[in-house]
């Protein structure tokens, strides 16, 4: 008889098809406890115990997860919205001593992922390839007035996720009423070539990744890709290796890439179980079994990278969860 994995999701909101699959996979093995901050949150549904927490800046936030991981007894930790990646990275030795593994980068390579402009000066100093970022218009005008960049450019906020804010610019006079307005905003160079991204999985024994599952976007919304279809290519897989390299990751992340000119460019890291994460699931790429090897059987799991088939095709679509308010209010426990 396998032992049970007790695993929490923090911030889980609507992420209904992820706890989804790791109940297909784990069955009666696995114990999904969720947490947030609104009974609202239509994933509470598939959880077996949810709590109701504060938002993630209130000074009760952390000690409260510590104490819904003592009494669940939880086994590893993740959240699902990206301001959250780096509390839980910052407090991670606090979940070690808890016996929680802690499913999100280290300090560093957390606080890396949530600043996108920081990011991009990082991975030039690494010889990274990557998408040409500048961080105010007094830093963009000298490559502009010298011919090395060019209109339409591509701004967006310097954090967040999920491409809120995020806009082509096709003249000067909208690009410096824009960043008058909001001076947080990045530059980028404008990417015309193929807009794909990759599933990896960090194994957290090894360290190494033993999971990378490319997709092309067939289109997007606010929230991200909704239509993908999966590809395979060995310059794509040695790219990503070599980016992770001057990162500490660990488990789940989603990599925003482009390819152009015949190279691969990183765009953006969401170090968690991406939204189109489903996509790999559904291909065989199963991450909740990696998870439970490493966590529970203490195993370091087998690389499988490029282990899948190409062209198959996910395409997202809405559901609903339909219940009463007394079940809704009544479901979530207060810690």
């Amino acid at each position: 008889m396998r032992l049970k994995m007790n695993i929490l999701f923090c911030s889980v909101g609507r992420r209904c098809e992820l706890l989804k699959d790791f109940r297909n996979t784990l069955g009666e093995d696995l114990r999904i406890v969720v947490t947030d901050n609104s009974p609202y949150a239509p994933a509470l549904a598939f959880a077996d115990s949810s709590y109701k927490v504060p938002l993630i800046t209130d000074e009760n936030y952390i000690p409260m997860i510590l104490d819904i991981c003592r009494k669940e007894k939880i086994d590893a930790v993740t959240t699902l919205i990206d301001p959250e990646i780096s509390i839980l990275a910052d407090h991670r030795e606090e979940f070690k001593t808890l016996g929680v593994e802690v499913l999100a980068p280290y300090k560093e390579t957390a606080k890396l992922c949530f600043d996108k402009y920081e990011m991009f000066k990082y991975l030039k100093e690494k010889g990274i390839r990557t998408v040409m970022t500048y961080g105010s218009l007094e830093e963009f005008m000298p490559d502009y007035n010298s011919g090395k960049i060019a209109f339409p450019v591509f701004v967006k906020p310097r954090t967040g996720s999920g491409s809120v804010g995020a806009r082509k610019v096709a003249s000067m006079e909208l690009l410096e009423e824009l960043m008058s307005r909001d001076p947080s905003l990045i530059i980028q160079e404008l990417m015309t070539g193929k807009d794909m991204d990759a599933d990896i999985y960090v194994d957290t024994i090894s360290h190494e990744p033993v999971a990378i599952f490319s997709k092309k976007k067939i289109s997007t919304t606010i929230g991200g890709a909704n239509k993908t279809i999966s590809f395979k290519d060995d310059a794509l897989f040695d790219f990503v290796k070599k980016a992770l390299t001057v990162f500490e990751f660990n488990g789940p992340l989603d990599m925003d890439l482009w390819f152009q000119d015949g190279e691969y460019y990183l765009s953006e890291i969401n170090p968690r179980f991406g939204g189109a994460y489903l996509h790999a699931y559904g291909a065989g790429v199963d991450f909740p079994s990696f998870i439970y090897k490493n966590v529970i059987d203490g195993k370091a799991n087998e690389p499988v990278i490029g282990q899948y088939d190409e062209d198959v095709v996910m395409m997202m679509y809405d559901s609903v969860v339909i219940d009463t308010l007394n079940n809704l209010t009544g479901r979530m426990k207060e810690i």
